[in-house]
């Protein structure tokens, strides 16, 4: 890896969480989560679904669904009510696990706003005693949803908004049925999201049975003039990533490097450990005055400053000459932010590296996800005992002997 220079690439405006027009309570619940924009879906499936129009979307794993359908489902609760108001249908209990874990995690600045999960293959009693507590939005399989509805365990007639997640899998899976009974038994929502990875007929039909001028929208991986980025990814235990990153600019010749980490915390932590070690560097993120973090901004900016430590949300303004290096200390939680993040170097024909710090199985698996969904090649590469940063050599199965037949 050579040092190089690069020339300033021509921006485009960003959408914003904040020009989506949310609450405050949203806007500190996703900041405080280290989201720091909108993901494609995101910008194009919140605001018709805040005016309470239909959608179908067609996008990729991974691209920010979730949160594309629950922000304006989080939005339009009346936290004084005790209706359920709030429908999502999963196929699966993992995915519908998964999908009140991050509604959940939204929920920090409101108040008396509550979400249960109900799904098959787990004691229906338990589940009973999440619904007796109110909740205003419910995320379920459609079966056990059913098996709710006529035990009298839950009521329907309030609400809003219905979503179906992986619409084409959950139709697949011989939910067809459950799901049109679902939807009718509905009679006063006000709109219905359709989201999934493809459109199939199945949910073609379910569109043209129940939605009324719905907005169409279909999102793919930018594949189109990508900038010339060399990739890698290093995997090392977590208790020395900071000893990694000290090693990267150690031996690397970067003049200019932004790391990025996902939480205010560890960006803050990560930038102590790193002028303890004698680095000269600085970070940026929403705990620190405006005034600061223009100061360290101007300073990086100038070439006063060789290392830049950044949130993503801290980072949108971010707009610098000359970026040798992006380091994803922690691999970021949407494919999206990656392609955004090593997007800040290899500007303008330049050539650049991007690095990310793999501590544990869940970060490689993301990390690979990222792979598939942006069809990046990602190298991985390892230090020798000299410091010397090589190339892994990927280990090709032996092929099984051939038998012999007489």
């Amino acid at each position: 890896m050579k040092k190089i220079s690069m020339k300033k690439g021509k921006r485009t405006m960003e959408v914003t969480f904040e020009s989506l027009g949310l609450s405050q309570a949203m806007l500190k619940a996703l900041e405080e989560k280290g989201y720091g924009y909108p993901t494609k879906i995101q910008q194009e499936a919140i605001p018709p679904l805040m005016e309470w129009k239909d959608v179908i979307a067609k996008a990729p794993t991974g691209t920010g669904k979730t949160f594309a359908f629950g922000i304006p489902m989080i939005e339009h609760i009346d936290a004084e009510s005790q209706e359920l108001q709030g429908l999502i249908l999963a196929p699966t209990r993992e995915l519908a696990i998964q999908i009140g874990d991050e509604l959940r995690g939204l929920l920090a600045f409101y108040k008396n706003i509550r979400v249960a999960v109900v799904y098959g293959g787990a004691k229906i009693e338990g589940q009973i005693k999440q619904l007796q507590k109110f909740p205003q939005i419910v995320v379920a399989t459609p079966g056990r949803l059913m098996d709710h509805y006529k035990r009298k365990t839950l009521r329907l007639d309030k609400v809003k908004t219905v979503i179906l997640d992986e619409a084409d899998r959950m139709l697949d899976m011989g939910f067809f049925d459950d799901v049109t009974k679902i939807i009718e038994k509905i009679r006063n929502r006000r709109n219905l999201g359709l989201f999934s990875a493809t459109i199939s007929q199945e949910v073609m039909t379910v569109s043209w049975m129940y939605q009324r001028d719905e907005v169409e929208i279909t999102v793919r991986p930018e594949a189109e003039s990508r900038p010339d980025i060399t990739q890698y990814s290093i995997t090392v235990p977590p208790l020395e990533k900071v000893n990694t990153v000290l090693l990267l600019l150690r031996t690397m010749a970067f003049e200019r490097t932004i790391i990025f980490c996902n939480t205010k915390a560890m960006c803050q932590r990560l930038s102590d450990d790193l002028r303890r070690a004698g680095v000269d560097a600085d970070c940026i993120h929403g705990d620190i005055a405006q005034q600061k973090r223009e100061k360290t901004m101007r300073t990086f900016k100038e070439g006063r400053l060789p290392v830049l430590i950044a949130t993503d949300v801290a980072s949108r303004g971010i707009d610098v000459d000359d970026v040798d290096c992006v380091i994803n200390y922690d691999v970021p939680q949407e494919n999206e932010y990656y392609i955004h993040r090593i997007g800040r170097t290899g500007r303008a024909k330049k050539k650049g590296v991007a690095i990310s710090i793999i501590g544990n199985f869940p970060e490689q698996a993301k990390l690979d996800e990222i792979a598939k969904y942006s069809h990046y090649e990602i190298q991985r590469v390892k230090f020798l005992d000299d410091g010397t940063l090589v190339e892994e050599e990927v280990k090709k199965p032996k092929p099984a002997p051939r038998r012999r037949f007489r």
